[in-house]
């Protein structure tokens, strides 16, 4: 009888376990929370499913004005970070410090990795980079 109740205690906290974990299996997730200090983002590695709206709860933690730049698939950014990447980014948010905001943007369509980066001068060389990973 106790073998029994521990049998199904077992299945019954395994399938809370599973449930929390999400059930999507790659780990994607439509909601990011992400702060900035000088000169790191944190966590700096995101996973998002494809296509999706992307809701960002984003705060600038540092002494210096920071951004939040998602470059378009394929683009790398050039050091310094300049003009010359404008073109290639896929979607930013700049904040001054101390300040929060919530803010949205859809995924882009093609899965692979992207890279992210701050776009204040001399930043992207002090390391404030990470990756976006879109999955289908």
């Amino acid at each position: 009888m106790n073998s029994k109740r521990l049998l199904i205690g077992g299945l019954l906290f395994l399938a809370l376990l599973l449930s929390a974990c999400g059930g999507n299996g790659n780990g994607a997730s439509t909601n990011i929370t992400l702060k900035m200090t000088d000169f790191s983002f944190t966590p700096n590695t995101f996973t998002v499913p494809a296509g999706k709206e992307i809701t960002v709860q984003v705060s600038n933690e540092g002494v210096v004005e920071h951004e939040f730049v998602i470059m378009k698939f394929g683009a790398e950014v050039t050091s310094p970070f300049d003009d010359d990447d404008e073109a290639n980014i896929y979607w930013e948010i700049e904040l001054e410090p101390g300040e929060s905001e919530t803010v949205t943007f859809t995924a882009p369509s093609e899965a692979g990795k992207y890279q992210i980066s701050c776009g204040t001068p001399g930043h992207h060389e002090a390391g404030m980079t990470g990756t976006l990973t879109v999955v289908k």
